[in-house]
């Protein structure tokens, strides 16, 4: 011990508790479960220190208790805080047979009505879609419809 009364010990304890809080800190701020694991392992470390155990056993445990509870834990907490996607109103749409309300030109794109709401429309093909038409919806990109013309089975 120093004069001022710190050993080693209580000062790896401290640099160990300052981790644990730093490493809690940037879980709660991400919130992507890639720290919890380190702030256990500064936990495990800095009891260690307590209990007297040189540095080079402390740094051992903090990375074999960080290591395994990932190891162990990660693919559980990945499955468990998955976020679950949700389909939003544009996403509905995909797949939606709608009628040509304006000649679609394949430069100029043109329009479909789509329930009560008129989109704009580009064909993914290259010939004009008449008014009219039956369109298929194959995915949205902002405020267009990219379709395709659906064929009936009297023109095939």
């Amino acid at each position: 011990e120093g004069k001022e009364g710190f050993s080693v010990d209580k000062l790896s304890a401290i640099i160990w508790l300052a981790l644990l809080i730093g490493f809690v800190a940037l879980e709660a701020i991400t919130v992507k479960l890639l720290c919890i694991w380190f702030a256990a392992g500064s936990l495990a470390a800095m009891i260690v220190s307590l209990l007297g155990g040189a540095v080079w056993l402390q740094v051992l445990v903090f990375f074999t208790v960080s290591i395994v509870l990932f190891a162990l834990l990660w693919p559980l907490a990945k499955k468990h805080f998955k976020p679950k996607l949700v389909a939003t109103n544009t996403d509905a749409l995909v797949g939606r047979i709608c009628t040509v309300t304006e000649d679609i030109d394949p430069l100029e794109g043109g329009r479909v009505k789509v329930g009560d709401v008129t989109w704009s429309a580009h064909a993914e093909g290259e010939e004009v879609i008449p008014a009219g038409s039956k369109v298929k919806i194959l995915k949205i990109r902002g405020a267009k419809a990219f379709v395709e013309e659906v064929k009936t089975k009297a023109e095939v």
